[in-house]
């Protein structure tokens, strides 16, 4: 139980409790299972006390000194914590249901099997907290600090639902969106079903080219993503590229006087199992290591495609490209269903 001559002070507001604090030191704060409801304890030092099982639902503990508490199993719900001094706070078990944490320094915290539910986080410092365990339906993760903090099994779903992990807050929220956002879901299915990846240089009037063919392939029904080469080449490049490639039915890739080509088709071809494209214009030659790529990938990387020019090319686009296209969708898609054959000796 609380040490009711302190609980006494505290409740007078937190200037005479801080009084008290700097008269009395040495002394550590016994609020065990304190009746704090809606106390106003903002700018409260209260480091190092004892808050277990404490009752602070609705409390303001806004810019409170929090560092090294014991809140286990305290009632934080609906809390005020913005700009909280939590470092190596013992969080664990608490209820922090819709507790505005914003900007809260939780580094080091322990936060074990603490409901998050609701909680604000948008920028708070969680470096080298533990959080395992938590249930972070809800949460508002923005601009967090998480270096080295501990994410495993993070409960993503509501108590009344069936229970779904994740090892990392932020992703939490992404995955959580997939499973249960409707409007999310059908953008990615729509992609999948109708994206289609255009690579290629907007330089040397090969500009012309693509934005026609991105009209055409809109006119029957398709998602064109255009992406152009003439760009720094860097890591964040790179994974732009891989992320595309890796949400379209296909790709088609004008591998005409290339640059950036060669980099980006080794970074996707050998990492995607979808229908490549190229196309060459008359009068070019492929890149000296495309035929390597065409060898050791030809399941997915069909034979590259020579036109003498962009009408003509629109002309066959049906027929050369696009049927071709998804006629090896549907056989890349039943070989990755193929059930894995083991032969016993």
């Amino acid at each position: 139980m609380a040490n009711q001559e302190q609980l006494a002070i505290l409740r007078h507001g937190p200037d005479v409790w801080n009084v008290y604090r700097q008269v009395h030191p040495g002394s550590r704060a016994d609020l065990r299972q304190a009746d704090l409801r809606q106390a106003d304890l903002r700018q409260a030092v209260l480091a190092e006390a004892d808050l277990r099982a404490a009752d602070l639902f609705g409390a303001n503990l806004a810019a409170a000194n929090l560092v090294r508490s014991d809140l286990t199993g305290a009632d934080l719900r609906l809390a005020k914590l913005t700009g909280a001094d939590l470092r190596l706070a013992d969080l664990r078990g608490g209820n922090l249901d819709a507790a505005d944490l914003v900007g809260a320094n939780l580094e080091g915290a322990d936060l074990r099997g603490a409901n998050l539910q609701g909680v604000l986080l948008v920028g708070a410092n969680l470096a080298r907290a533990d959080l395992s365990g938590c249930r972070v339906y809800g949460v508002s993760a923005w601009d967090l600090h998480l270096k080295e903090a501990k994410q495993d099994d993070l409960i993503i779903t509501r108590a009344d639902q069936p229970e779904v992990t994740a090892d990392n807050l932020e992703v939490a929220q992404f995955i959580y969106l997939l499973l249960h956002n409707e409007k999310v879901r059908d953008v990615i299915d729509t992609i999948g079903k109708k994206g289609v990846l255009l690579l290629g240089r907007f330089a040397g009037g090969r500009l012309s080219v693509l934005e026609r063919l991105r009209d055409e392939l809109r006119k029957r029904g398709f998602l064109p993503m255009v992406f152009n080469f003439d760009k720094p080449e860097t890591k964040d490049f790179t994974e732009t590229v891989r992320l595309l490639a890796g949400i379209s039915r296909f790709v088609i890739a004008d591998i005409t006087n290339p640059r950036s080509a060669p980099l980006e088709l080794q970074a996707t071809v050998p990492e995607f199992m979808i229908p490549f494209v190229p196309i060459l214009e008359k009068g070019e030659e492929p890149f000296a290591m495309f035929k390597d790529l065409w060898v050791k990938h030809s399941t997915w990387v069909l034979d590259p495609i020579r036109y003498p020019s962009i009408d003509r090319l629109v002309e066959v686009m049906d027929s050369e490209i696009i049927e071709p296209a998804q006629i090896r969708f549907a056989e890349l898609l039943a070989r990755k269903a193929e059930t894995l054959r083991i032969r016993d000796v």
